[in-house]
């Protein structure tokens, strides 16, 4: 070893050093490489493949599309819908609209009505699915707004969720009172808001 020279490291850096070296004739350290992107684990959207893969089939059969407006369920629909192998055919595309705002400015739900209603009532989930259905150019939307919880929201408990359809024909909305945590909630949204949309669909075809 060199005097006056540190020696080598063996481990691997993973930050930034904000310290500063005192010794003199001290050798500067090489700085850090850039950190490797961390890959996280997706949760699952919980959803009974056999209705999700009728709905997809039946939109083929029939040159249909399908739009969706996700408020809690932040995207899980959609995820859903695309782990479906050519599910580009049917699926037009999706908004995830957390804040009450953006129901308003990316959905179309009129801002009267959510001053009035609030974003967790069945009127502004049957507006999301209607909005989201005129505003992607799909011939179906499908909609889901509620409290995952675990605390209440202006007062609405933990638990209640909206889901909406919206077709040519008809619009359906369904309330649903779940229980469990937050991914437990969420996860019966996306299930409920499938087969609403898969029943919705069928009645049509009807």
């Amino acid at each position: 070893m060199t005097p006056n020279q540190p020696p080598a490291s063996t481990g691997t850096s993973t930050g930034s050093s904000t310290g500063s070296r005192t010794g003199s004739n001290t050798a500067e350290a090489a700085a850090p490489g850039p950190a490797r992107p961390r890959e996280l684990p997706t949760p699952a959207a919980a959803a009974p493949p056999d209705v999700v893969l009728g709905l997809v089939a039946r939109l083929k059969q029939r040159g249909e599309t399908l739009a969706t407006a996700e408020s809690l369920t932040g995207g899980l629909v959609g995820a859903a819908l695309t782990d479906v192998p050519g599910v580009s055919a049917v699926y037009r595309g999706g908004v995830v609209v957390y804040a009450t705002d953006l129901k308003a400015t990316l959905a179309g739900v009129p801002e009267d009505l959510l001053a009035a209603v609030g974003p967790v009532h069945p009127d502004t989930a049957a507006a999301l699915a209607t909005g989201v259905r005129e505003r992607l150019g799909a011939t179906y939307g499908l909609a889901t707004t509620g409290v995952a919880g675990p605390e209440p929201q202006a007062g609405v408990a933990a638990g209640t969720v909206y889901v909406a359809a919206a077709g040519p024909g008809a619009v359906r909305v369904r309330k649903l009172s779940l229980k469990g945590d937050r991914a437990t909630v969420r996860q019966g949204s996306v299930q409920a808001a499938l087969e609403l949309a898969a029943e919705l669909v069928a009645e049509e075809l009807a």
